[in-house]
């Protein structure tokens, strides 16, 4: 077995409060066949050792990593528009994963690849310090109850892990329709002193990040959407 790496950030924080819950959910055929003949090819095995990304890839490019993408209709339309970049994205709900291969399939998509594991341990052991271009979070669980706060995954020891993986430059990216939420992740983001905030608080939304179409309803009824753009100093 493979020894965790020597900066792990998290090791004094365990037992550890996961922030998310693998819900069930129905797989369309659809999907479950994208997963059946994409998945050897565009699914990484989660593994305790740093991997080879080139390798992954076939390529050498900037790696950009995005936290929790749902059914991936984002994660895929940006990674269609950045063919010079390679894309990271990291779910555990199936169905998402299985909706994110179709897309691959559909646009053939080469430049994207999938871990179906928890993002903590992802960073921990597969990515190496100071190796991404950047970081997307967008719209994570706010866990709206007070009691269930904890298990928000922007808290500050996660962001300094997630800090450790960027190289100088890089940009960390979050986004949520949940004003609490986004206030408390201003807090932290701004407590990390290995980021800079780039804008005077909330940023604009760059055009980089397309809109959904559960935030296109939701601003249609006068619901706010927060973006958060920090960099790696």
């Amino acid at each position: 077995m493979t020894a965790p790496p020597a900066d792990d950030l998290s090791a004094t924080a365990r037992p550890r409060i996961r922030s998310f819950v693998v819900r069930p959910g129905r797989m369309g055929p659809g999907q479950a066949r994208a997963l059946a003949e994409l998945g050897p090819r565009f699914v990484l095995p989660y593994a305790p050792e740093v991997t080879d990304f080139a390798a992954a890839f076939g390529r050498r490019a900037p790696l950009v990593l995005e936290i929790g993408f749902g059914m991936g209709d984002a994660t895929a339309t940006i990674a269609a528009a950045r063919p010079e970049t390679d894309f990271l994205g990291i779910e555990v709900h199936p169905p998402g994963v299985g909706a994110l291969l179709k897309r691959i399939g559909e646009a053939a998509l080469t430049n994207l690849r999938i871990v179906q594991h928890d993002a903590v341990e992802v960073l921990e052991h597969m990515i190496a310090p100071a190796s991404l271009a950047g970081v997307h979070l967008f719209f994570p669980d706010p866990w709206h109850k007070v009691r269930h706060h904890k298990r928000r995954l922007v808290q500050p020891a996660f962001v300094r892990l997630l800090a450790s993986r960027l190289r100088p430059g890089a940009t960390l990216h979050c986004a949520t329709d949940w004003e609490p939420y986004a206030a408390q992740m201003l807090q932290v983001l701004c407590a990390e002193p290995s980021l800079a905030n780039t804008a005077a608080g909330f940023a604009d939304r760059p055009a980089l990040r397309p809109l959904t179409k559960f935030e296109n309803r939701g601003l249609g009824l006068g619901h706010g959407v927060w973006d958060l753009l920090f960099e790696k100093r």
